[in-house]
């Protein structure tokens, strides 16, 4: 049995590296012409070829963690149709591997599939992207999600606090910074606008170029306001650089402690977490549909193929994969629009492909 795994293990992981690198240098050469545009644009500023190039790199971890379930679908279903074309799987049924034995072997091939989309997901992407943001930043002007900036709330014992960040500069300090500072029944207390401010040390942040307003009343009744300039300013809270950076980068590339602890913190101050709940379900579950992609392959395995019918078989196992992408992706959007339970957003791409995954494993294998 020792023998029929490594079989397995050895052409299926050959196939998947083969269809992943074949989709990966599709990909970097479209989104590497695509990039050739802000090249022409803005070469001016220093942003030339080798840093187009260096930046179309940094995006193939979100490239690989995005096509994973597909290679695995496709790779799997090579192996499974070459090996039922030369007769090898028939062999291989004769010498006493049953349908269950042959499930279980693809399933424990799956498990090492999925923790490396988990690990990519989780680590190489949200890093090499935040690199790649920042690299163009250098070039092309500072981080921003457009003309109005990234809101955040703290809420503090005495007040709550409403903060706009306009963007996020290449050294990660924060530019054009308003504090908008409200007593428990939402009047206003304090703005605070900054051209600039980094983070820490500890928890807070300190600003640069601070004009502080307060307003208040005076003995008269009459509302006031004083306003002072700083040339640096110390305001406590616990808003880190994650959070700054969930509010202005896409959510999908980020990491599931940090969407978790943004998660927390958009629920704690009262807004909605619900685009990013939506998001961490999907980290959980999305791995695991390389897990329902090796089992969605396997009956491919007991078909008897003429000559030339290999390939329509890989062709719809491409189709079968796209198809999940962008199922995937519907189901995202229109949770996050519709308001559906987070993780059951997440999990119905999933559930769908296993039940057919299933449904063909038990009629074409078990009863047939």
């Amino acid at each position: 049995m020792k023998t029929v795994r490594k079989l397995f293990y050895v052409e299926v992981a050959q196939a998947v590296l083969w269809v992943t690198l074949a989709f990966l240098g599709l990909f970097f050469f479209i989104d590497f012409v695509n990039e050739l545009q802000n090249v022409s644009q803005q070469a001016k500023l220093g942003y030339k070829v080798p840093q187009a190039f260096l930046y179309v790199s940094l995006m193939l971890p979100a490239r690989i963690y995005e096509l994973m379930p597909i290679t695995v679908l496709i790779g799997t279903i090579f192996v499974m149709a070459r090996f039922a074309q030369s007769s090898e799987f028939t062999i291989l049924r004769t010498s006493g591997l049953g349908p269950w034995l042959a499930l279980r072997s693809l399933l424990l091939l799956g498990v090492v599939f999925a923790i490396f989309t988990f690990v990519v997901g989780d680590y190489a992407s949200p890093f090499a992207d935040k690199t790649a943001q920042l690299l163009k930043a250098q070039f092309q002007g500072n981080l921003t999600v457009g003309k109005r900036g990234a809101w955040i709330k703290e809420r503090q014992p005495y007040s709550n606090f409403s903060v706009n960040v306009g963007a996020m500069a290449a050294d990660t300090s924060m530019l054009d910074v308003k504090i908008y500072e409200m007593d428990n029944r939402g009047h206003m207390i304090s703005l605070t606008a900054a051209q600039s401010g980094v983070f820490g040390p500890g928890e807070g942040w300190t600003l640069s170029q601070a004009d502080r307003t307060e307003f208040s009343n005076n003995p008269q009744g009459l509302p006031q306001a004083n306003r002072s300039r700083m040339e640096s300013y110390r305001w406590p809270n616990q808003i880190t650089a994650e959070m700054v950076s969930a509010a202005i980068l896409k959510p999908d590339r980020m990491g599931t402690v940090d969407l978790f602890t943004y998660m927390n913190h958009l629920n704690n101050n009262g807004q909605s977490a619900q685009k990013y709940e939506i998001q961490f379900w999907k980290k959980f579950f999305y791995p695991l549909s390389c897990l329902v992609m090796v089992v969605l392959a396997l009956p491919f395995a007991y078909l008897h193929f003429r000559s030339g019918g290999m390939a329509t078989y890989v062709f719809g196992g491409v189709m079968a994969g796209i198809s999940f992408v962008l199922l995937n992706n519907v189901f995202t959007d229109m949770g996050a629009l519709r308001g559906w339970t987070p993780w059951l957003a997440a999990s119905v791409p999933s559930l769908i492909y296993s039940f057919f995954s299933l449904s063909a494993f038990t009629w074409l294998v078990l009863r047939r």
